[in-house]
């Protein structure tokens, strides 16, 4: 098997020939997928529950009678799930609720000046909106990432749409995963069609404020364009093909960079990986690990075509490593190198950070307690990962004593002048007239 992933010098090239080794896989949400997206957001929007139909039908080749999933297939799920699964969920929920309760952010209050009390309160968004995708399998794991954080933001409202099995049904997994995290609203409702109707709502489907979770380049698209939409919903965070990049130096074993390299490589085609080491050694036995490895995966075509767009780097140190992944903004990051806490405050821009050789990435996809829903193709340079901030609102308040406002009433007022905002000058010197009256 020939992965094609082959090694380049950075020190060798050119600016111009740098960016365009750093370049990710193009975004398919061409103008053909964009219209597609557009005609059917515009006809569940018309429409409702009927097109969704028809849309599964189309899309799916079966026919769904009622979107929901009832008691009955929660029981079903609870059923026939072994035991084995449905303990690594429980253990990965505890961990994942334990870290995300510990980063909640705590309600403040500072008196600024004496009689001037600021606060910051937390207030839960009221409806939400969960995708776990199935694509080529079902995603429990997203399940419990979107899951528990919305939980112990107190969201009032919490749906799920998942695209449905061959037999109309719903993945048990998911069931199971979403019941854990007292999730009862499941739908069986995939790609931009759920986007639309948790945006816009149906019939069946409530309206969200907020949609949250990874999809397809349909529904990334879906996702994009209902949330520019002022009667839309608003979302996560811009999203596009999974990405992991390793720095390694000599003393990292090749056999795992392969590994964590395939891992990434096998979510898809359009995924990308990425290796940055001073060692020419390592990255010679790392790509004759790769090809052993891919030769043994069940999805080695998905992770042959992925490593088409991945890349093996000599770089001159650990230095240029780390400077070269804050350009490049990774989702994931692994520093497979010998003392890799000392090089954690030279990274500026990554999803998610894994340090040492017995990190691999996917225990962040699954149960060490962060996230895995992660900005991707760039977005970590300004947007950070699904906390339970993200399923909350911050809001502000504050409250003047009389004294209070006589403390700072005049510089509100100065600064309203200086900008012509005479209203602004009044609604403050109004008070501190009546003030000064009633002294």
């Amino acid at each position: 098997m020939n992965t094609g992933t082959g090694i380049s010098d950075w020190n060798a090239l050119d600016d111009a020939q740098r960016a365009v080794l750093l370049a990710r896989p193009a975004l398919s949400n061409n103008e053909e997928i964009r219209d597609a997206v557009r005609r059917i957001i515009a006809q569940v929007r018309a429409d409702g529950d009927s097109t969704l139909r028809a849309l599964t039908r189309r899309f799916d080749g079966i026919e769904i009678a009622d979107f929901a999933v009832s008691a009955g297939e929660f029981a079903a799920a609870e059923r026939i799930v072994p035991d084995e699964i449905k303990d690594a969920l429980d253990a990965a929920i505890r961990r994942i609720e334990q870290f995300h309760r510990a980063a909640m952010l705590a309600d403040v209050r500072v008196e600024t000046a004496p009689g001037v009390v600021c606060e910051r309160v937390q207030r839960p968004i009221e409806k939400v909106g969960l995708y776990v995708p199935a694509g080529t399998a079902p995603l429990p794991s997203t399940a419990i990432m979107l899951g528990v954080p919305a939980r112990l933001a107190l969201c009032p409202q919490v749906v799920l749409c998942t695209p449905p099995t061959r037999d109309g049904g719903c993945d048990p997994v998911v069931l199971v995963a979403a019941a854990r995290c007292g999730i009862r609203h499941v739908y069986k409702i995939g790609g931009a069609q759920a986007i639309a109707a948790m945006a816009f709502g149906s019939e069946t489907i409530p309206k969200c404020d907020k949609i949250f979770g990874p999809g397809n380049a349909y529904v990334t698209q879906a996702k994009l364009e209902v949330a520019q939409d002022p009667l839309g919903a608003a979302i996560d965070m811009p999203a596009g093909p999974s990405e992991v990049l390793v720095i390694a130096d000599d003393s990292a074993n090749a056999e795992f960079v392969a590994a964590d390299l395939l891992a990434q490589a096998e979510h898809g085609p359009d995924s990308q990986v990425l290796l940055l080491t001073p060692s020419r050694a390592v990255l010679d036995a790392v790509a004759t690990a790769l090809e052993r490895q891919c030769a043994l995966l069940p999805r080695a075509a998905i992770a042959t075509a992925a490593l088409q767009y991945s890349r093996l780097i000599l770089v001159k140190d650990l230095a240029q490593a780390c400077a070269i992944s804050n350009k490049y903004a990774p989702e994931h990051l692994i520093l497979n190198v010998r003392e890799p806490r000392s090089w954690l405050a030279k990274i500026s821009s990554a999803g998610s950070i894994f340090l040492g050789a017995w990190s691999p990435e996917s225990v962040g996809d699954y149960c060490s307690g962060t996230n895995h829903v992660l900005p991707t193709y760039g977005y970590a340079r300004a947007w950070s990962g699904v906390s339970v901030s993200s399923f909350q609102k911050q809001i502000t308040v504050q409250e003047l004593s009389p004294a209070g406002l006589q403390a700072i009433g005049p510089d509100a007022a100065t600064l309203a002048r200086c900008e012509g905002l005479n209203g602004h000058e009044r609604a403050v010197t109004v008070r501190l007239q009546t003030l000064e009256k009633n002294a």
